[in-house]
């Protein structure tokens, strides 16, 4: 992998990851309720998910995809169907007002095992993951060297972009949090973060049938 082929990789992720798709926008509303520390258990779930896709793009997801583009079908729908649920959920959540004052906010609702694994779901189950890992990354490998330290170098470039851009939008999020002592404003967030989620779902819907 030559120097320029790298940094446009930088480039590149570097861009995409800062778009605020499922997996930031789980992120900041994690670090919004229960703060940075626990929503590193979510920020884990979210980068087990991303380096197991990873995995299994180095294997040959791609060829697999390739050979049977049914099964990307059923991801797509199985994953959009996921986020429409998700968003459901937060449109319809009645948690009460959050007190940023009290520290852990919400130690009895969720534990760190619910956080790491609604994280690895949400990031596992995101389609245009898997297109990421299948489609993309290969591009960056040069099949005239050995491949193995070249997955391994793209793959610690990512993990640093896409860990700093947890860490940042699970830092807005709990910044956010001191805006949330009202319950209006609690649940206009709730409804917004669902609705996003809702549309992530639908548009991987309509991007099924393209």
């Amino acid at each position: 992998m030559s120097l320029q082929s790298w940094w446009i990789f930088v480039c590149a992720t570097f861009l995409i990851s800062a778009m605020p798709g499922p997996n930031m926008l789980h992120v900041m509303s994690q670090g919004m309720r229960h703060g940075l520390p626990r929503a590193s258990f979510t920020m884990a779930g979210c980068m087990l998910a991303l380096l197991s896709l990873f995995g299994l793009s180095a294997m040959g997801m791609s060829a697999l995809l390739s050979a049977l583009p049914q099964l990307l079908t059923a991801i797509k729908i199985a994953g959009a169907l996921y986020l429409i649920w998700i968003g459901i959920k937060a449109w319809r959540d009645d948690s009460p007002p959050i007190d940023i004052d009290s520290g852990d906010i919400e130690p009895a609702r969720k534990t760190r095992a619910e956080l790491f694994r609604a994280g690895f779901l949400i990031s596992v189950s995101n389609p245009k993951a898997v297109i990421f890992a299948a489609a993309f990354f290969p591009q960056f490998v040069s099949p005239a060297l050995p491949k193995a330290p070249q997955f391994a170098i793209l793959l610690i470039t990512f993990v640093v972009i896409e860990m700093s851009w947890y860490l940042t939008y699970a830092t807005g999020g709990r910044t956010l949090a001191r805006f949330m002592r009202e319950a209006r404003w609690q649940r206009l967030f709730n409804r917004a973060t669902g609705g996003l989620f809702i549309i992530f779902g639908l548009s991987l819907l309509a991007w099924r049938q393209k």
